[in-house]
């Protein structure tokens, strides 16, 4: 097995000669504090890497079929979005057949202030005209989609007025949704909380509840928009669960199943061992993924099924992503507190599961972003948007140079706003977005986004061609 000891240090074997920038940044160490409390790691100058720093890299214009994929790369076409992996490279394939990456703002939604809402009001007149010119930005800017989170009804409008469709996703949350019906679970920070950190997997009505939600996604089915599902997010699938499940009440369905589980194998609270803790976890998780998978293609058969958003240590389980790769077509994974994707981890999860990897939640924060002091949410604070924009381009190269990686989604679309009453706790005055409250884009961010998002498919050969040398 893997060591679960296995440092960032480790994991970095970086090419000085590229990583020849240093930004400053610091880390948000108690993140979702929205009462004043929230503080950080000192400012630490960290090494990277933009495209400017690529040996012998050549940018140039590359042709993109209506949905963005690339027209000089083409394969089988099914009119819906699937992965494929081409000479040792993962590809999304868009509906006609085209080699595609899926790069995309999350919670692509106009935010829910009063203030928000009348600079809506004031620059786009409505939420359709809010989404026609949002659609434009982002295909100015490289992106192609919209990630997590997302006004689907007003996207799905839009795509069917223009000729440059966004391909969006779907949020699903059986678990979540499930548990809101059953009861015990609670609101925290980033994600739903469950009893004893455990879900509701061996509920005889959790595969009932699948069963009737997934009946919904006849309305999906055959939207060649559509990139895929995504089941639920950051739920606690971790190797503390069989010890969580063990103290839950004995009438509980999950205890039941873990006692037999445990009681098979002579197994006791006292003599659970780390070992036993990895087997039961993916007895867990091919529990879950069995049966939101079974309900998920029975309804629809034609779009991706994009696992449920994996963070922190979940990523180092080599159990989880071997279980995974059995059920999804892609594993999701938010990946915070990196500077630089781990090389070893890009490459590893790829091995284990079998199926192409998405990052589907990362970010960092601008100081110089006015009326924000970025106490809520978590990971990377630097001083300005330029540094962000260096950001994104470092991490999107290791994505891009992994071969393994199909997308990428930047948390998120439009700023916090403060003034918002009732937000999530970890989003609440943090400088998230490409955009702020009044819609006015960072330009000084999407300025460097643009250049790798236009230049993805040319820096993807790039690597390939290298990798070969």
């Amino acid at each position: 097995m893997f060591l679960t000891g296995f440092t960032a240090a480790q994991a970095q074997q970086l090419d000085t000669t590229e990583y020849t920038l240093r930004v400053d940044a610091k880390k948000t160490l108690n993140n979702s504090k929205i009462d004043g409390t929230a503080s950080f790691s000192p400012y630490k100058s960290y090494a990277t890497r933009t495209i400017a720093q690529l040996r012998g890299f050549k940018p140039g214009k590359t042709k993109l079929s209506k949905y963005g994929g690339r027209l000089d790369k083409r394969t089988t076409a099914t009119g819906f979005y699937y992965v494929k992996k081409v000479d040792g490279r993962w590809w999304a394939v868009d509906p006609e057949g085209y080699y595609f990456l899926h790069n995309a703002p999350n919670n692509v939604q106009a935010n829910g202030s009063e203030r928000a809402q009348q600079a809506l009001k004031d620059q786009f007149g409505d939420k359709a005209g809010w989404m026609r010119k949002t659609r434009q930005l982002f295909i100015d800017n490289g992106f192609n989609g919209a990630g997590a989170w997302s006004a689907n009804e007003e996207i799905r409008a839009e795509n069917a007025k223009t000729d440059k469709p966004l391909a969006y996703t779907v949020n699903l949350d059986f678990m979540a949704k499930y548990g809101d019906k059953r009861g015990g679970t609670y609101v925290q920070p980033g994600h739903k909380g469950y009893p004893n950190d455990v879900i509701f997997a061996f509920d005889p009505g959790f595969a009932e509840f699948c069963e009737q939600y997934a009946q919904q996604l006849s309305k999906y089915k055959d939207d060649p928009n559509l990139f895929g599902y995504f089941s639920d997010n950051e739920m606690p699938l971790l190797r503390k669960n069989l010890d969580g499940y063990l103290k839950l009440p004995q009438a509980e369905p999950g205890y039941q199943a873990a006692k037999l589980w445990a009681d098979q194998r002579g197994i006791t609270l006292e003599t659970i061992t780390d070992q036993h803790r990895q087997d039961f976890l993916a007895f867990v998780a091919d529990k879950y993924f069995g049966t939101v998978a079974k309900a998920l293609k029975k309804y629809d058969p034609n779009h991706m099924y994009l696992g449920c958003r994996f963070h922190g240590a979940q990523r180092y389980y080599p159990e989880l992503m071997q279980v995974t790769g059995k059920y999804v077509d892609v594993v999701s994974i938010n990946y915070y507190n990196h500077w630089t994707p781990e090389p070893k981890w890009v490459s590893e999860w790829e091995k284990l599961a079998q199926k192409p990897f998405m990052v589907t939640e990362w970010y960092v924060k601008g100081e110089d972003a006015p009326g924000l002091a970025n106490t809520a949410g978590a990971g990377w604070v630097v001083r300005t948007q330029a540094d962000r924009g260096k950001f994104y381009q470092n991490f999107t190269l290791g994505l891009l140079e992994s071969k393994n990686c199909v997308g990428w989604h930047w948390f998120k679309y439009q700023d916090n706003d403060p003034t918002l009453k009732g937000a999530e706790p970890s989003n609440t005055d943090a400088n998230k977005g490409i955009v702020n409250y009044r819609f006015e884009p960072y330009q000084p961010l999407l300025l460097p986004m643009r250049e790798l998002n236009q230049q993805m498919y040319r820096l993807a050969d790039y690597f390939d061609k290298r990798a070969t040398q």
